[in-house]
């Protein structure tokens, strides 16, 4: 049995919160319908309850909650010709978790400066992520290398409308490389 067909794929969202991923694939899987998962929801309930406490996640916190997306992908890429994962992915080790066994994952890193999405996330109303917490996810980033063959970059410095067209020239451009 195969893992997928050529014509089915999955893509990550990926980037520090505040760089558009929630919008801006709910948007796209809205154009293409495609099938939509927001990775936050498959993290266990213990990392729930620690973030919930104002702890940090660790990466052995990480590990089995990128396992679940990685299997969520796994059978997404099975049953759907397109579908999007939002996850932020930032270091290189997480997006191999992700990557593993999945040959039509790629990802869209959402790439924005600092202080765009700085000021985007002071605008956000209701929203639990703080501002001064970004300094923290920019530290924790491991910017997609040119090793990293399957990560599309789509600038995010442009309105939310041109980055959704960004993204979807994107993945039809990766859809059509595929063909």
């Amino acid at each position: 049995m195969t893992s997928s067909t050529p014509s089915n794929h999955v893509f990550v969202l990926m980037g520090v919160s505040g760089s558009g991923k929630s919008a801006v694939a709910n948007a796209v899987a809205h154009e293409l319908k495609a099938a939509f998962l927001d990775g936050d929801f498959l993290h266990p309930r213990a990392n729930i309850e620690k973030m919930a406490g104002g702890h940090p996640l660790d990466d052995a916190d990480r590990k089995p909650w990128l396992k679940a997306i990685n299997d969520a992908a796994f059978a997404m890429q099975r049953t759907n010709d397109v579908s999007l994962i939002v996850c932020s992915a930032l270091k290189k080790h997480y997006r191999d978790i992700l990557r593993e066994g999945n040959q039509n994952l790629s990802f869209v890193y959402l790439k924005g400066d600092f202080d765009t999405i700085e000021s985007r996330l002071r605008a956000r109303k209701g929203h639990f992520f703080k501002p001064q917490m970004l300094v923290t996810q920019f530290a924790t980033l491991e910017e997609p290398g040119s090793e990293e063959k399957d990560v599309l970059v789509v600038d995010i410095n442009q309105s939310l409308d041109d980055v959704i067209a960004s993204t979807l020239k994107a993945i039809d451009g990766a859809i059509n490389k595929t063909k």
